[in-house]
């Protein structure tokens, strides 16, 4: 099964990537994981990487291809993966096209999930994440049992900087710009699979195995 998993800010797609590889028994693979594992590792490609980090800027298309394409060919990646995070753009759509067919290999599925800009909004402003362990709750859906304090391990629960609601409208905005190309671009090659995101999480998992399961 190889697949992409494209949902902006607060659809709730880390949630749903544990469901799909556990299913599916693969990997799943997010660039930001490629580049903190190869700048941790310093090699040549994250040493790169680093380099535009460190400035603040974005890393080129060429050279985030390159990491992907390195990720890809390990060997837990032989029955197949669940990119996270890439394509972003149709440069590395197509690039991503090209890799997989010099590897005599082919995207099955692209599982989009849609749900509205202020339900987004909503989600993501009332995140709050362990400072200790990274355990996520939510204000109103998903409380600890003690405000402030995670069930895991007592941890100080903290709002990211990022997770305003300034900052996520603009984020939301900025995905759906760079990811419209792309849903039209998988639409027309027959393999996306749209998932209402805004029903509650066991029955966004069901209906997203349900679906790659029959399509």
């Amino acid at each position: 099964m190889r697949a992409i998993l494209l949902g902006p800010p607060g659809a709730g797609k880390g949630t749903q990537a544990e469901t799909i590889v556990k299913e599916f028994s693969i990997p799943h693979i997010s660039t930001g994981d490629i580049f903190r594992q190869n700048i941790k590792e310093e090699t040549a490609l994250g040493k790169k990487a680093k380099e535009y980090m460190d400035q603040g800027l974005l890393v080129p298309d060429e050279l985030t291809v390159e990491l992907v394409k390195d990720r890809l060919l390990k060997d837990d990646c032989k029955n197949g993966f669940l990119l996270d995070g890439f394509p972003r753009t149709i440069f590395q759509a197509d690039a991503l096209e090209i890799t997989l067919r010099s590897m005599n290999q082919k995207l099955d599925f692209v599982v989009n999930i849609d749900v509205k800009k202020d339900l987004l909004v909503e989600r993501v402003v009332g995140r709050r994440v362990c400072k200790n362990c990274g355990q996520t709750y939510h204000m109103t859906y998903s409380k600890p049992k003690k405000e402030g304090i995670c069930d895991n391990c007592g941890g100080e629960l903290i709002q990211r900087k990022d997770d305003t609601e300034e900052t996520v409208t603009k984020r939301i905005n900025v995905y759906e710009k760079q990811t419209q190309p792309l849903i039209d671009y998988y639409t027309k090659k027959g393999i996306i699979v749209n998932v209402n995101g805004e029903k509650p999480i066991a029955e966004v998992s069901k209906e997203i195995v349900a679906k790659m399961r029959n399509k």
